[in-house]
Formats: C-alpha cells, structure tokens, sequence
C-alpha cells in the first residue's frame, strides 16, 4: 500500500524527489546493525551498487588519498558506462565495479565498505562521499516513492527477520538527505500505519477465532 505525503520532499542533492511511501517499509524488518555480525561477510556489496554522477566525481576530487584505502587502481574504481536517469543526482548513473567477486569498495582485509573507513579516518560526513543508496539501504526509490529494495522484496538478503523496520534503520539518513520536517512526516506515517495494521491483524484474528469454534461446534 503506498501513502502519499503531504508534499513533495527533494533531496539535498537535487534528486530524488519523494512524495509516496510503501507503508510496507513500517513491517518489514531485519538485523540492521551489520558491523555487529560476521555472518553473511557483506554479501549485500557483492552486486556493486548504483552512482550518480555526481558522487562519482566528489570521489574522483578525492581519488589519490582514497587511492590508499582501495587495492585496485583507480580506473577500476567505476563502470565506463553511465545511463541517464532523471531521478539521480546530476541524471546519469553508472555502477561500482565488482572485482574478484565484490564492490571494488569492499575492505577485503576485514569489513564494511572502504569509503565509509576513508571518512570516519578523515572526519568527512560519509554521506558526502558515500553512495546514496548504499546510506539509506535497504530501502530504495523509483517514481516518487520511497520503497523496499529488490533484496527485501525478494527475501535476497541474508539479514531478513528480527531488528528494527526498515524505516527506522535509516531514519537518520533519510533525516540527511531529506531533512527534519520529512522524517516528522514519516514518524506520523509510521504510526498510523501500525495502528491500522494491529487493528486489521486483530480482527483477522478474532475473525479466525470465531471461525474455528464454529468448526468445533459443529
């Protein structure tokens, strides 16, 4: 079910412009706190990930110290190709390259993603540098809205299950990218959504109930 909000919300970058939600992002749920696990061995990097253009080149300003982090030089860093896509950042996007098997971006020594590394060493806010969809991952966007991703619409992620909803897991992020007011708009969202939600699965349930004493009874 999608909510549309009270306006449309744009970026600090520019793009995207969010003005629908997928109430879905309030139930789902999974284990966000990836550094705390060693499980899956940051399985979710392993495809690469979407760039916009524009934070290829705030990456590319910083190419020589970053060069330091990333083992693979820095012709390997990006695809050639970049496609247009209005709802990006500068409206072209290309992908991180996958190396021996994963983001190029991957620490293959220890964990976690290198850019991420690079801007806590350097006190840099990541989300400069670090790719929007990696920061508000596992939710994306397409069309106006904010949604889950394919891993989550398709159980293709190893941390699936207990943890906090989906939204909640990058509110922060989204507080970033989106600001205060949207992330207010969002928390009313979310609540009225689980309100609703309880109160359907209840009368489900009751309605099941019901059901089941009339089977005995009969």
């Amino acid at each position: 079910m999608y909510k549309r909000l009270s306006r449309d919300y744009v970026c600090r970058l520019g793009q995207p412009i969010i003005n629908r939600v997928d109430t879905s992002i309030f139930r789902k749920t999974y284990f966000a706190h990836c550094m705390q696990c060693d499980f899956c061995h940051d399985s979710c990097c392993q495809a690469g990930v979407d760039i916009d253009i524009e934070n290829v080149r705030r990456l590319k300003r910083h190419g020589k110290k970053l060069q330091a982090y990333v083992q693979y030089p820095r012709k390997q860093w990006f695809d050639d190709t970049f496609l247009p896509e209005p709802e990006y950042p500068g409206g072209q996007y290309t992908r991180t390259r996958v190396v021996d098997g994963t983001c190029v971006f991957l620490n293959r020594e220890g964990r976690g993603c290198l850019i991420h590394a690079y801007c806590l060493e350097q006190g840099i806010d990541y989300h400069k540098l670090k790719p929007l969809m990696c920061c508000i991952f596992p939710l994306t966007f397409g069309h106006g809205a904010l949604v889950p991703s394919y891993e989550i619409n398709y159980d293709d992620l190893a941390c699936i299950g207990p943890g906090p909803n989906l939204y909640q897991a990058v509110r922060g992020d989204l507080a970033y990218y989106f600001g205060d007011e949207f992330v207010r708009e969002m928390d009313e969202v979310e609540r009225i959504s689980l309100e609703r939600y309880r109160k359907r699965m209840a009368r489900k349930q009751k309605s099941s109930s019901q059901r089941q004493e009339l089977h005995v009874i009969s």
